[in-house]
């Protein structure tokens, strides 16, 4: 038998080692500066402890910092870190479970008849800190289910012992570092001495397993880094979150609201965010009109045998409001268009000359989202969905799914988002039949054909198992705003299999009947979770094209009103959104309130100006333009305005 593996690195290289070689022990044969920053190990698809030995031949990733599951590995591993810290400061403490999060980690814990403050959190961070200098490394150990029962059973822990009783022997492992020891399948971080900076962030409620009827845990969270300089930077950009943070400006600014008459999860667009509305709209339709995409309009509701059609009901039944029925029959709230494009579809027939056709709607969609998952704009249950569906032959597929690409990008330079990853979402093979539709060689096939597209393209994407829709592969856009906060945007997904359920058939050019591929699109997500993301990367001063109110005029007293009407009236004139602040108060407060509301331009007007036939021009954030004469300020605005400028 022979003593060294074959280990199989990213860029293709194969390299023999010892057997039992770590994950460390190669980085470290690399580079001593790579072995310093390596906290993890992707092995063959799997995340390994760095640490562990490597008896057989695997493909090799070294994970840092920079990778996600690298930093998921150094916040699971500082949850252990602080569950030591409150073991020493609360003796008797038992732990439900702590895992990383996507910023940072938390750990449930049962204080007893104890409670946690914030002082006590300062406190932990101090014995984290102290913890982490020990330099303390994370002991993985394979353990017997009868001997991992009895560690419990005489700590008392009745929450591990409910985690045991769903573990097979044989898949059981301790984790240990310093004096602290838990079940925990890892993996973890070298050593403790990774972690230099450590914030513990907020303390929250949490009843065991999620059931109210059990016992309500305390949670606590936090965020560590590998830096004190990385730390500073994220509670700087906390800070500066919160001020953006969209359910803040949307009330501030008059954009949207909830109402609990209404309902959870249906925002209320008031007359600022339904102009904003009208502009994305307008956009959206003046983009799709010159891609040759025609509009359709779709009911609200549809009856259950169409939603049995498509497949929606037994895959995405849990999604959707519940029926109503009337005499005898079942309708739906729709919770998507394509059903309804689809019919439309089949409504005429179709020759190969019609292809591709694309219909194009900003359809009303009503998802029942559950009650702990809304989140103001970003998971609602009324959405409006920038939504299209093409109908292609296998000929045209290539073509526009890369134009479809091509519209987000173009998308992507209006709004200045530099920041975006394009995810090739897969199906997961063992989940056919459940998650996904039973029909293998045909996931292989158009999966195959969204890769080649995106390569092709030069555009650059990721893979991500398990997270298609039901009926083919999509790529989910992920951007981020400015501050560095990611959302997910939009999709351009590919459906082989409600073609032939609606049976959708276009002559092709043997004058034989075929069936059209689909690919569904939506570039600009839905208005509410767009114009949340817009609100954040703005911080609220929108561009003055999508700006609720593009133009304030200031009179510096009543004497001069009759001339800021006629400016007013110039700029109505010319679809210019302005408004007069007609109060009696001080320009100094006036210009202070309008900066505060976010209004694109002020145009201050007083005795100088009404004689010259000018505006002093101020503009939101930047100050004292200088005066101009109104009709310059109105051609220079509606260029902005025509333009689409951004900021």
């Amino acid at each position: 038998m022979s003593e060294f593996i074959n280990i199989t690195l990213p860029d293709g290289a194969v390299r023999q080692y010892p057997k039992g070689s770590s994950a460390l022990d190669i980085a470290k044969s690399i580079s001593e500066g790579l072995a310093r920053k390596v906290l993890a190990a992707d092995i063959n698809g799997s995340v390994w402890d760095a640490t562990r030995p490597l008896n057989d031949d695997a493909a090799l990733k070294l994970l840092t910092w920079e990778d996600t599951n690298g930093k998921s590995t150094f916040w699971h591993s500082s949850a252990h870190l602080m569950a030591e810290a409150i073991e020493t400061m609360f003796p008797g403490v038992k732990f439900w479970v702590g895992p990383p999060v996507e910023n940072g980690f938390y750990y449930d814990v049962d204080l007893g008849d104890r409670t946690i403050s914030e002082d006590d959190l300062r406190k932990l961070e101090v014995k984290m800190a102290e913890l982490a200098k020990q330099n303390n490394t994370y002991i993985r150990k394979e353990i017997p289910k009868a001997e991992a029962v009895q560690y419990f059973t005489e700590k008392g822990d009745e929450y591990k012992l409910d985690l045991l009783q769903g573990l097979e022997d044989g898949a059981i492992t301790f984790y240990t570092q310093g004096a602290f020891t838990d079940l925990c399948r890892g993996p973890h971080i070298p050593a403790t001495g990774f972690i230099k900076a450590v914030k513990l962030t907020n303390i929250a409620g949490a009843y065991w397993k999620g059931d109210e009827r059990n016992k309500q845990l305390t949670r606590i969270y936090g965020v560590t880094f590998p830096s004190q300089k990385q730390l500073d930077e994220y509670l700087q950009m906390l800070e500066e979150a919160k001020k953006r943070d969209h359910r803040k400006l949307g009330k501030e600014l008059g954009i949207f609201t909830m109402d609990d008459d209404v309902g959870p999860g249906l925002p209320l667009w008031m007359p600022n965010g339904t102009i904003i509305i009208e502009e994305l709209e307008k956009l959206a339709k003046e983009t799709e009109q010159d891609a040759g995409y025609k509009r359709v309009v779709t009911p609200h509701i549809a009856k259950e045998s169409m939603y049995i059609t498509s497949g929606h009901l037994p895959y995405y039944q849990d999604s959707m409001y519940p029926p109503m029925e009337l005499e005898g029959v079942k309708y739906y709230l729709k919770s998507m268009n394509c059903p309804h494009h689809h019919k439309i579809f089949a409504a005429e027939q179709h020759s190969y000359k019609d292809l591709p056709l694309r219909l194009a709607e900003y359809g009303t969609c009503y998802r029942y989202e559950q009650s702990g998952e809304l989140f103001g704009l970003m998971r609602v249950r009324c959405l409006h969905m920038n939504d299209a569906h093409i109908y292609c032959t296998h000929d045209q597929f290539a073509q526009e799914f890369r134009a479809v690409n091509d519209m987000y990008l173009k998308y992507f330079k209006i709004f200045g988002i530099d920041k975006y990853v394009m995810r090739l979402s897969l199906h997961d093979p063992a989940k056919l039949g459940q998650k996904y539709i039973d029909e293998p060689e045909l996931w292989i096939q158009t999966e195959a054909m969204v890769r080649q597209v995106m390569t092709e393209a030069g555009i650059p994407f990721v893979e991500v198992p398990d997270e298609a829709a039901f009926y083919g592969p999509k790529i989910d856009v992920q951007i981020w705003s400015t501050i560095g906060r990611e959302f997910t945007l939009a999709t351009n997904q590919v459906d082989f299999a409600q073609g032939r359920r609606f049976k959708l058939e276009y002559i092709n050019q043997e004058n034989q009947a075929e069936t059209p591929l689909i690919i569904h699109r939506a570039p600009l997500g839905t208005h509410e979770r767009f114009i949340g993301f817009l609100l954040e990367h703005y911080a609220g001063k929108f561009p003055v094209w999508l700006a609720p109110l593009q133009v304030k005029i200031l009179p510096i007293s009543d004497k001069f009103m009759d001339y800021a009407k006629s400016v007013l009236e110039k700029l109505k004139k010319a679809d210019i959104r302005a408004e007069i602040d007609d109060r009696n108060e001080k320009i100094g407060k006036k210009i202070r309130d309008t900066e505060l509301m976010k209004v694109p331009y002020m145009l201050v007007v007083g005795e100088k100006e009404m004689t010259e036939g000018k505006v002093s021009v101020r503009r939101q954030g930047k100050g004292d333009l200088g005066a101009k004469y109104v009709d310059e300020f109105l051609i220079d605005v509606v260029k902005e305005v025509r333009e689409r400028v951004g900021e």
